[in-house]
């Protein structure tokens, strides 16, 4: 498993209690370009409530109900600037030891800290995790359930032995991440429930940018993330041919997610039997999209509505032309006749010239 990706899909063939969870990232960089040696990022239900660099040495709320809990507990940010700033020079010093430990003098590299809980809702079944990263891969992780430490790196082996060792340590993160995490989650949600509980519906769209690219199923605007898309034919979910996307943030705090389908060896006749399904964690009935042609939204449809635009843009130009032209010399012709124009007679010979029935 990959130490970049911290997010799993939750969601579920079917609505489920809503799975609550608090995360922290922290990540120490090296030789990182106009960018800090070191952030923390605090996540609730996967929405950032709260931001801390090496650089401006604040933590700042990201979401407006934090206001509740800095109302509540005044000293909440000053408290949470003060652990942000003791982690910086010891996760840069960590992330020396590592690269020693890898045989490296220089180069760019991240050090990658994640650490939470999650909380079910419903069963108050909870769950704490901490795994370390260097560079994109784990280094090492933290086993609740046996209270030891796993090493998926050689060169994180002596760490393991340390840290194993080191049983007050091994307490000390089973108590927060089992308790204190738990209940900061718990003040968070109900902080920010009108917002944190709420599920947006998305627009789905079918989408193809050429005839033979395969079809894709496309769902902008939902939240929360806890939601799954997927393809079935005759009533049965495929996995031949279908290529699901990951869920990915939008600007405005919701997600959007894609699923392909390959159609190349699907007959045209066939397409009826197929749909994508969109399904919302916590909400009862799923969204269904028919493949069909005509709805399908492609470049090519786009590049031939472009096309006909332009095309329209210049016959109106001409006629405006024409039009300006044929006044102009219609009105010399009446003057050397010592007549003054009628823009009516103009018009009606303009209408007939084009055809039009008056």
């Amino acid at each position: 498993m990959k130490m970049l990706v911290f997010v799993a899909l939750l969601g579920l063939h079917s609505a489920a209690a809503v799975i609550h969870s608090l995360k922290y990232f922290n990540t120490a960089s090296s030789q990182v370009p106009n960018f800090p040696e070191f952030v923390v990022v605090g996540m609730v239900d996967e929405v950032q409530i709260s931001y801390c660099d090496s650089i401006t040495k604040r933590v700042e709320p990201k979401q407006d109900w934090m206001s509740r809990v800095t109302a509540d507990d005044p000293q909440y940010l000053e408290r949470n600037t003060q652990i942000c700033v003791r982690k910086q020079p010891i996760y840069k010093a960590d992330t020396e030891i590592v690269k020693q430990r890898l045989n490296q003098t220089g180069g760019i590299h991240l050090s990658q800290y994640m650490y939470g809980c999650e909380w079910d809702d419903e069963t108050d079944k909870i769950n704490g995790f901490y795994q370390d990263g260097y560079d994109g891969e784990d280094f090492i992780v933290l086993d609740l359930a046996t209270e030891t430490w796993i090493a998926p790196k050689p060169q994180a082996v002596i760490t393991k032995h340390k840290w194993d060792n080191d049983k007050a340590l091994i307490a000390q993160w089973k108590n927060y991440l089992t308790q204190i995490c738990v209940d900061w989650l718990k003040k968070y949600v109900n902080y920010g429930k009108s917002s944190l509980m709420r599920t947006d519906l998305p627009s789905v769209f079918l989408l193809q940018k050429t005839p033979s690219s395969p079809v894709s199923c496309h769902a902008s605007g939902f939240y929360p993330q806890r939601a799954m898309m997927f393809w079935r034919k005759d009533g049965e979910e495929l996995h031949e041919n279908v290529d699901n996307g990951e869920i990915l943030p939008n600007n405005d705090g919701s997600f959007q997610m894609s699923a392909d389908l390959d159609l190349s060896s699907v007959k045209p006749e066939d397409w009826r039997k197929y749909e994508c399904v969109f399904q919302l964690s916590g909400v009862k009935d799923n969204i269904v999209t028919k493949l069909d042609k005509a709805v399908i939204r492609s470049n090519e449809k786009t590049d031939m509505t472009i096309i006909i635009a332009v095309a329209v843009v210049v016959v109106v130009a001409l006629i405006v032309i024409i039009a300006v032209v044929g006044f102009k010399a219609y009105k010399k012709k009446n003057e050397n006749k010592g007549e003054r124009p009628k823009q009516k007679d103009f018009l009606i010979c303009l209408f007939r010239f084009f055809d039009f029935r008056l």
